[in-house]
């Protein structure tokens, strides 16, 4: 039994620290897929069935994230070129 948990402890931590170098969207993709995995096994554990919860929780959340973080850089271009007008336009973007 300690065995299993160190290795769980050792797993987790592997996981983890493959984390560290993510792009933005990978990042928010990972956060939407943790979220909703908790929440997913929350819900689904009031059914009888905390994992198939989890996993569809994941799979929702992931997918959530990912499209969130596409709707950010639709807007980036605009932020991105705010204010870099000349004479009269730039004056409408302050």
């Amino acid at each position: 039994m300690k065995k299993a948990k160190l290795g769980i402890l050792l797993a987790a931590g592997l996981g983890l620290s493959a984390c560290g170098d993510l792009n933005p969207t990978q990042q928010r993709t990972a956060t939407g897929a943790l979220g909703g995995g908790a929440v997913g096994g929350i819900l689904g554990s009031f059914s009888g069935n905390a994992g198939l919860g989890a996993l569809l929780g994941a799979g929702v959340g992931g997918a959530g994230g990912y499209l969130y973080d596409q709707s950010q850089q639709s807007r980036q271009p605009y932020y991105d070129n705010r204010g870099r007008g000349r004479g009269r336009d730039r004056d409408r973007y302050r």
